[in-house]
């Protein structure tokens, strides 16, 4: 059986989409091929790689990509799925061939203010939610 195809999207491809992908990857073990795109790719956001590491997930060499760039390599996938806020995910365009489209709105991780452990304890929060909104669909789709 040939795993279910899944592109998370968001503005950077630096954190949230990022985060998505590793944990599909992770808990879709072999039923699910995740890949990320932002809109305007950025960095990899270190706190994220930082996040992820304690969970047991390496990101460290993870590049940031286009959505421009996916489409041109004429990926086709089953899902869409946008992790960033309401008016961003209105941008996102049209796949060919992507059969159903999501949206998980997610706090940005790159917008976070306070000090840099209020920021790494919210990084952290946001990182929880995006693992759990993806282990609940993971038991929703298999």
């Amino acid at each position: 059986m040939n795993p279910i195809k899944v592109l998370f999207v968001c503005v950077h491809n630096s954190a949230r989409s990022q985060m998505a992908e590793a944990y599909l990857n992770h808990f879709g073990e072999g039923r699910f091929e995740a890949d990320s795109a932002g809109l305007e790719p950025g960095e990899l956001n270190p706190r994220v790689v930082q996040m992820l590491k304690e969970d047991g997930i390496d990101i460290s060499q993870n590049k940031t990509e286009s959505v421009s760039d996916v489409l041109k390599q004429g990926k086709r996938f089953d899902w869409v799925i946008t992790v960033c806020d309401e008016a961003s995910a209105e941008k996102c365009p049209v796949f060919p061939g992507a059969g159903k489209r999501l949206h998980w709105g997610f706090t940005d991780p790159s917008s976070l203010t306070g000090t840099e452990e209020q920021k790494l304890q919210r990084t952290r929060e946001i990182r929880d939610e995006i693992k759990k909104r993806v282990q609940a669909w993971v038991r929703e789709v298999v």
